[in-house]
């Protein structure tokens, strides 16, 4: 792998304002305007910085584990019957998710910023681990901010922080997930704005962390994109990735957004089901998915009719969010990208499945995307392969 695996502006998107075409933007208080200008001005003079690409790339060669390998699931696939499934194998990257991808770009640059301390959110843990092993790296102070009810039911993903030397601080407020988290993280950015660097774990958020993110993230798809050529001989009919925020499916898709028969599949947390409203499937429930504005972007947001945010449900804490990556919701209005849902049941019943056949314990929330896989793999031809999406572990 080069230095120079990140490639920013193969596409039209964000605008200079930070649009995905109707979506996005900076929705922040006045005190934050400077720090993200700052911020847009040193992502970019990295990104052309051959130096910092260098040392980007260097790293995650040694360190991370790079490049993740693509796994033909072969077992599940003759047990399906039918579509040819391949597993991006993201669980095998240091930490155990695609979480480091980004958190070591991000802490990188807080670092070429001059920076000494790192404020991030976390839901499921991996992106709290993640920023506390970059952090520890490359000496900075780091601050998780985890909901109350995340950290019960994450507690060896809490430990791996503390021992990492980051502080994990409970959130109590609203919901006490992931969304309560930001918000925290955000109120301490916006109090230490000068000494301290948000590393924000998701394509979400204010400018240009959606665009940030995902160029971070983008190194999934690209070296997915060269894997299934290699292991099946072409691109494959259809790459899945669970959404939360959407990071690693966003990473996923974009190397391959140009190649218009490759079809890509969000799927998002169904919870007990959509009629009953307990679930965070944002695009699902036009009753309270609605465009609206949270946490500095506007996007689809889970909300009342009087604007207030609803609380959401998903077995996975990492899907466990009211809203979704501006760019998602872009790739569904423009058509490009198509978004269903899997239940906890469905979610479930897939990670024991994968288990038993391949071997491959997929966290709660890849399991809704091999829950996808395995609905649509019977109804397609044994010459159809699949890129599916990025693995964590548990």
């Amino acid at each position: 792998m080069t230095g120079d695996y990140i490639k920013t502006g193969t596409t039209n998107v964000p605008d200079e304002r930070g649009y995905f075409g109707d979506f996005g933007g900076r929705f922040v208080p006045e005190t934050l305007i400077p720090a993200l200008d700052e911020l847009v001005i040193a992502y970019r003079e990295a990104m052309a910085d051959p130096e910092f690409q260098g040392r980007l790339a260097h790293l995650q060669r040694t360190y991370t584990g790079r490049p993740t390998p693509v796994t033909y699931a072969k077992r599940l696939s003759d047990h399906l019957g039918g579509a040819q499934i391949y597993l991006k194998r993201e669980d095998l990257a240091h930490t155990g998710a695609h979480k480091i991808n980004n958190a070591l770009g991000q802490a990188l640059l807080a670092q070429r910023m001059g920076k000494k301390r790192v404020v991030a959110e976390t839901g499921a843990g991996q992106h709290g681990v993640a920023s506390a092993t970059a952090s520890a790296l490359l000496g900075l102070e780091c601050i998780v901010y985890m909901g109350s009810v995340d950290m019960a039911r994450q507690q060896p993903n809490v430990f791996r922080m503390k021992l990492l030397g980051a502080t994990c601080v409970p959130v109590e407020s609203g919901s006490k997930t992931l969304k309560d988290a930001i918000n925290e993280a955000i109120r301490d950015w916006v109090t230490n704005v000068e000494t301290t660097f948000y590393l924000l774990g998701s394509a979400l958020g204010p400018h240009p962390y959606p665009m940030m993110v995902r160029d971070f993230q983008s190194v999934i798809g690209i070296e997915a994109r060269e894997q299934i050529v290699q292991e099946a001989g072409r691109l494959p009919d259809v790459c899945i990735a669970c959404v939360g925020g959407g990071s690693n499916a966003i990473g996923l898709f974009h190397a391959f957004r140009e190649d218009e028969y490759v079809e890509l599949i969000g799927v998002e947390a169904g919870g007990h089901g959509i009629s009953g409203g307990e679930h965070a499937a944002r695009f699902a429930d036009p009753n309270i998915g609605r465009i609206g504005v949270l946490q500095g972007t506007k996007s689809f947001v889970m909300q009342n009719a009087d604007g207030q945010i609803v609380n959401t449900h998903s077995i996975s804490a990492g899907l466990d969010y009211a809203s979704v990556g501006p760019e998602h919701a872009y790739l569904r209005q423009s058509e490009r990208a198509y978004y269903t849902y899997a239940t906890d049941d469905e979610a479930l019943n897939a990670l024991q499945t994968l288990s038993k056949l391949e071997g491959i314990i997929p966290a709660l929330e890849s399991s809704h995307a091999v829950a996808e896989a395995i609905k649509r793999a019977p109804t397609m031809p044994k010459d159809t392969h699949r890129a599916h999406q990025p693995l964590r572990a548990r």
